[in-house]
């Protein structure tokens, strides 16, 4: 069994990866920005079947800062790439997000590299493969990538996109050998561990709690956090998986209408806040003229982001759970949150 350093343990998908690599047999160890979240962090990992004294260290490290990097790699054979700067106030500029992003990456392969690690598997998006496109009809791959230049990219896809890029720019010219391979999820969702989590499980809860009174005509890819977790661990050992990017996906697309018709479907009556209707996408690009949410999607709505995982099945025998599945445990997650915090 390996020692395996996961960069922001404390977050949802670093959270599942350290779960993961524990029930592999792995020793692991695991950075947070302040040591005072340990605590919340081995309840989270308890809550989702750790043993109170699984072989977990935790170790302070700021992607945005040198020190603790070299300290927390030493005598890790891999490293799992979670971790990405959390911006406190909206951004002002692309590169408010850009540089702490890209900063953050070599900070960690330098730290790596130096220690001796084999191989580094960094958390990527779908955001450094499917932005910026025209209009298409087959689904994007790993061989795809983000048109940075595009006058619809959103801050985060940029910073995603020349994160990776330079990622991939520095194990070619400065890596000594060291492997790399890239995690790209699409939207991730599935069951939570405690009160943040991924981003795209704003829209169930948004949808469960009536905030959401119409559909929007948008579509996007889903995938389980646990199959997600499952992946970064493949790409960690896998021989097929040095140099190679892989994108996490549960099947086809979803347009949010279709999302809601599985919540409705599989939720009954708990479901009765989820919308019925879809917002024309004429209506919605009107609105996001003066909604700065909306603002962020107006490139996107009307538009099939759809994306295979036929690489992962292929080269690591990857199978994600179904994506009805997921949506399901999901919301049955959410709402067992709710009932939770109301107590």
């Amino acid at each position: 069994m390996a020692e395996v350093l996961v960069t922001g343990g404390s977050g949802y998908i670093g959270s599942w990866c350290i779960l993961a690599l524990l029930e592999a047999g792995h020793s692991v160890r695991t950075t947070v920005r302040n040591l005072s979240r340990e605590p919340e962090l081995r309840a989270m990992l308890q809550r989702g079947g750790a043993a109170s004294d699984a072989p977990l260290q935790v170790v302070a490290a700021d992607l945005t800062k040198d020190e603790g990097w070299p300290e927390a790699v030493r005598g890790c054979d891999f490293v799992l790439h979670v971790a990405s700067p959390t911006l406190t106030s909206v951004p002002q500029s692309d590169d408010d997000m850009v540089k702490p992003a890209r900063d953050g990456v070599l900070r960690v392969l330098r730290a790596a590299r130096d220690a001796g690690v084999r191989r580094v598997v960094l958390t990527s998006a779908i955001g450094a493969i499917a932005y910026g496109h025209p209009d298409r009809d087959t689904p994007f791959t790993e061989d795809d990538w983000t048109n940075v230049d595009d006058a619809g990219i959103q801050p985060y896809q940029k910073s995603k996109t020349l994160a990776e890029r330079a990622a991939w720019d520095f194990i070619k010219t400065e890596g000594a050998g060291m492997e790399l391979a890239t995690v790209n999820p699409t939207g991730v969702l599935g069951p939570v561990l405690g009160p943040d989590y991924s981003p795209s499980l704003g829209l169930i809860q948004r949808m469960l709690e009536g905030k959401m009174p119409v559909s929007l005509k948008f579509a996007s890819g889903y995938v389980d956090v646990r199959d997600v977790a499952d992946l970064h661990l493949r790409a960690m050992t896998h021989p097929a998986a040095a140099g190679e990017r892989f994108i996490a996906t549960s099947g086809h697309s979803l347009w949010v209408r279709d999302v809601a018709a599985i919540l409705r479907d599989h939720l009954g009556e708990r479901a009765h806040n989820v919308p019925t209707r879809e917002m024309p996408v004429w209506a919605s690009r009107g609105i996001s003229f003066v909604n700065p949410d909306m603002r962020m999607l107006r490139k996107l709505l009307g538009k099939n982001l759809d994306a295979t995982s036929a690489k992962a099945q292929r080269l690591l025998d990857w199978h994600p759970r179904p994506v009805e599945t997921t949506i399901t445990e999901t919301a049955e997650s959410l709402l067992g949150l709710d009932a939770t915090q109301a107590a």
